[in-house]
């Protein structure tokens, strides 16, 4: 999980009405979307932490393709993302975070659905954690996860952005697709 120390880490800013997302990227591809109106400074404490040495270099050019397809996302325009990812964690958290990948858009499943998905049914509350370990909001769809009583439980970008995604995504919807969402969370 170390880096090299001539690792470049390139961001941007992207804003999307009342939010502002630090976005970045390495060479490999997609490797952190921050919280809405947080400080540059909970991106480069990240990036310390995960990628040490690496150097911060903001680069609008470069993250274009990622900052494209999160605002299509964000705008309804886009219901999931293509670009390449560099996620940087544990083995557990990245079974937890390609589980995550796998819920579809515009349905929800709980923490003991994730837990049963990646063969670790009693691991519910590490899955919790990895969950919130997330880096790369939005684009791993953790705010698709809800508690198994169907209430909207804890999210990094705060419960107020978790809302506004499932309601873009509830909205996004077509009449079809929305009676199967409406029938329940999805258990993968």
């Amino acid at each position: 999980m170390g880096a090299k120390s001539d690792m470049t880490v390139y961001w941007t800013l992207l804003v999307y009405r009342g939010w502002t997302l630090h976005v970045a990227a390495t060479s490999a591809g997609l490797c952190y979307v921050g919280s809405p109106n947080k400080p540059f400074e909970e991106m480069s404490e990240w990036v310390s932490s995960r990628l040490p040495g690496a150097t911060l270099v903001r680069d609008e050019e470069r993250l274009q393709p990622y900052a494209a397809e999160l605002s299509e996302y964000l705008q309804g325009r886009r219901t999931s993302v293509t670009v390449p990812f560099d996620l940087r964690g544990t083995s557990f958290q990245l079974d937890v975070w390609n589980a995550l990948r796998d819920i579809p858009y515009g349905q929800t499943c709980s923490y003991s659905d994730i837990a049963e998905r990646i063969r670790k049914p009693a691991a519910v509350r590490a899955v919790g954690a990895a969950i919130g370990a997330n880096p790369v909001l939005v684009t791993v769809p953790c705010h698709r996860v809800i508690g198994k009583n169907g209430t909207l439980t804890g999210y990094r970008g705060g419960l107020e952005m978790k809302t506004e995604l499932l309601r873009l995504e509830r909205d996004g919807l077509s009449a079809s697709d929305r009676s199967t969402a409406e029938r329940g969370a999805l258990h993968v």
